[in-house]
């Protein structure tokens, strides 16, 4: 699943007419490359949530025949935030894993290590903090342990399963809730990844990928 139904508040005025997924790197819209790496990785459905701006995003990846997959939507009439974002579209991913990415994440990280063997029912991507940034995250033998001003940030990457959803709220919540639920009771298992990763939620940090990623 990419989450692609956030409005990008940081990012406007750009936002205010192009979808944070529709933003190009490298000559193409964001999205376009995730698709890319995850039909690379042996992914062959892909739910894409949409609710800003999102009959863009519709319009421009149709059917995902293009890049090797097969894109479903779930529309959000109101923003349902990530975790219920993902709630909603259970209807299409199913009752068993899935893979779970941001739609503003840029990263050379190895998909088909999840996809091939999905390692636990809730297992998390994570980083080094960005320079200025605090994290919420550490590793203590492969279980993810949270807290204040950890060493560790969530890169948008997770293998997650329907039954972490029994219990969580109707309508918006954050997927994070259920991540610090499941980090509490070690039930949640995560790695680190120190190759190339950013995301794009601010003008500076899309300025520099853009520089990182300019082909010409």
């Amino acid at each position: 699943m990419i989450l692609a139904a956030g409005r990008g508040e940081r990012l406007r005025p750009l936002t205010d007419h192009t979808p944070k997924p529709l933003i190009e790197i490298g000559g193409e819209p964001l999205i376009v490359h995730q698709l890319r790496w995850l039909s690379r990785a042996g992914v062959e459905d892909v739910v894409v949530n949409l609710h800003h701006l999102g009959a863009k995003i519709e319009s421009r990846v149709g059917s995902g025949r293009e890049w090797g997959v097969r894109v479903h939507y779930s529309r959000e009439e109101t923003l349902l935030e990530t975790g219920g974002g993902i709630k909603k579209a259970l209807q299409l991913l199913g009752n068993g894993r899935f893979l779970v990415v941001n739609g503003d994440v840029w990263t050379d990280f190895p998909f088909e290590s999840l996809v091939q063997t999905p390692p636990s029912p809730f297992h998390i991507v994570l980083t080094h903090n960005p320079q200025g940034r605090t994290g919420d995250f550490d590793l203590e033998d492969h279980h993810v342990v949270r807290g204040d001003a950890r060493p560790l940030t969530y890169c948008g990457i997770a293998i997650a399963s329907a039954a972490l959803f029994a219990d969580s709220p109707a309508g918006a919540f954050s997927f994070r809730d259920l991540m610090f639920r499941e980090a509490a009771a070690r039930r949640l298992t995560g790695e680190r990844f120190d190759g190339m990763w950013t995301d794009i939620g601010t003008p500076e940090q899309l300025r520099k990928l853009r520089r990182l990623t300019d082909y010409s």
